[in-house]
Parts: C-alpha cells; sequence; structure tokens
C-alpha cells in the first residue's frame, strides 16, 4: 500500500461483469479529474490467442484437460507484483494491451489476438488502477493482493456468471454452447484454485444475485437483468462506512449482516457511486499530503 502511488484493483472471472465496474470507476476518475494508469490484466497471460490455442491442444494430446487462462502457467503473475511493487513505491512501471478484436487491433496495425509492446506507464499518474482476473492473486511464489489500496471482487452466482458467459462468448464471439461449456469445464480446477480464493483478500464484494431462475444455465435465451437481481455488497472492514447513509440514499436497500448491504440490482452502479467516490477523495488527500511532505 502506498499514499503517495495508490492502487485499484478489480478483480474477478470472465463474464463476472468487472468491465461494468471498470466504467464506474472511469466516470469517477472523469469527474473528479483523476489521471489514471489503467491496466488490463488480459495482458499478463503468457500467451496470445494463436500460441495458446496450439499449448492447449499439446496439453489434451497428454491428457490435461484443465489447461486454462486462470492459472500460473499461463498467466505472468510475477510481473503483476512486480507492476504493483513499483507503482507502489516510485508511481513507474510497464504495461501493454492484449488486443481482444479486429476494433481494438485496427489502430496498432495487429492481428486479434497479440499483444501490444511493452511501454511505460504515463508520467505523473495519480493512481494506478488494475481490472482483470487475477488483482488479488497469492501463491506460494506471488502475493498481488498485498499491494492495492482498494482492492474489490465481483463475483456473481455462479450460474450467473456462467450464463453471462455464455451469452457474450456466443453472441459477441460467435462461439458454440458446447465450446463455451467446454471452456467453463476446462477451468474448473484453476477456478477453484485461483480465482476464489482471491475473494478472501478483497476489501469489498459484489455479488449480483437473480432473482430468477437460473438453475440451467446452458439453456437461459438471456441474462438477467438488473431489476431481476440484488446486489450484496460485502465490507471485510465496515468500520468507517456509513451504513445509515447509503440506506437513506437507495431505496429498497437493507442490511443483511453488520458488513453487509443489499441493493437492488438497478441500483449498484449508484452504490458503487456512493461507495467509492469518498474513497477516491480519502486517497488523493493522503497523497496530496505526502507528496507535499516531500
Amino acid at each position: 500500500m502506498s499514499e503517495k502511488h495508490p492502487i485499484i484493483a478489480i478483480t474477478g472471472s470472465s463474464g463476472a461483469g468487472t468491465t461494468s465496474v471498470t466504467r464506474t470507476f472511469e466516470n469517477i476518475f472523469r469527474r473528479e479529474k483523476v489521471a489514471a494508469a489503467v491496466i488490463e490484466g488480459d495482458s499478463f497471460h503468457r500467451f496470445d490467442r494463436q500460441e495458446m490455442k496450439k499449448r492447449q491442444a499439446q496439453a489434451e494430446k497428454k491428457g490435461n484437460k484443465h489447461f486454462s487462462h486462470f492459472g500460473s502457467d499461463n498467466n505472468l503473475f510475477p510481473e503483476i507484483e512486480d507492476l504493483f511493487r513499483s507503482y507502489s513505491e516510485t508511481g513507474t512501471g510497464t504495461r501493454r494491451k492484449y488486443l481482444h478484436d479486429p476494433v481494438e487491433a485496427a489502430p496498432y496495425g495487429q492481428e486479434p489476438g497479440t499483444f501490444t509492446p511493452w511501454e511505460s506507464l504515463p508520467p505523473d499518474t495519480d493512481l494506478l488502477f488494475y481490472e482483470g482476473l487475477h488483482g488479488a492473486v497469492v501463491t506460494p511464489e506471488v502475493n498481488v493482493a498485498k499491494y492495492p489500496d482498494l482492492l474489490i471482487g465481483v463475483v456473481p452466482v455462479i450460474n450467473l456468471e456462467w450464463i453471462q458467459k455464455l451469452y457474450r462468448d456466443k453472441h459477441v464471439r460467435g462461439y458454440s454452447t458446447e465450446a463455451v461449456t467446454d471452456t467453463i469445464l476446462r477451468r474448473m480446477p484453476d477456478y477453484v484454485n485461483y480465482i476464489v480464493p482471491q475473494f478472501a483478500h478483497t476489501h469489498v464484494n459484489f455479488q449480483r444475485v437473480p432473482v430468477v431462475d437460473t438453475s440451467n444455465p446452458f439453456i437461459s435465451r438471456d441474462i438477467p437483468t438488473a431489476d431481476e437481481s440484488l446486489c450484496v455488497i460485502r465490507f471485510a472492514n465496515p468500520k468507517g462506512i456509513d451504513f445509515q447513509y447509503l440506506l437513506n440514499m437507495i431505496n429498497n436497500s437493507w442490511m443483511s449482516r453488520a458488513n453487509t448491504i443489499v441493493v437492488p440490482g438497478g441500483k449498484m452502479e449508484l452504490a458503487m457511486q456512493l461507495i467509492f467516490t469518498p474513497f477516491i477523495w480519502r486517497m488523493m488527500e493522503r497523497r496530496r499530503k505526502a507528496l507535499g511532505a516531500l
């Protein structure tokens, strides 16, 4: 953790909805005039798309049915930790982009599924903002979770997470139901060992819970809407959280535990704005004081 060079990390599985949380933070950064160095978690995959497909085929020939993007072998965990350490100490580091589709790839003149070259972070940023799979990963070799000043988990209930992934991969990326199901099954051991444990380290977790039937996610025709959901928000340390203010500002919200508030799904973005804007204020005030002391 660093007062001069703070870090915010959003962590969650593929299809969990971390992108919508990122959009909320982008709005806060723009409104509060905060300059953020943005890090895409996918850029720390070890292999590009074609190399990953080749290695997956090789792994399956050897009997490994669980070769996935979630595990340590296929990600640059030490490099994530090095970036977080470097930024927290000096406000510097390196990053690259993973180009998911033709639209992202076109400005770089590269093929989709490839990485851009590594480059230095922009100078004089106010904070580092990471969004991806492994913002709180801890293994015997690395501890990424100890660096973020604000660590947020996005964790839909598992059936909803699968529905969201199935819908995105089928309708946006053109995959078949069978192909997406195979990916879900292949990732399960790494999901249990590398994704789920991160949520014990997060400061705040957002879990969307549908209130419609999702008992068979593989036949769902659409994603439950925000209004067909509740959002469970858990604080690891509720000290300093003004729950009464949140209850007054968010209609039909309630406390389910001393550290947990439940809000209507359609109010999740509002809740994030109300919760995290004061976090950003305090973070920037501490940074100004720390830099002023130099």
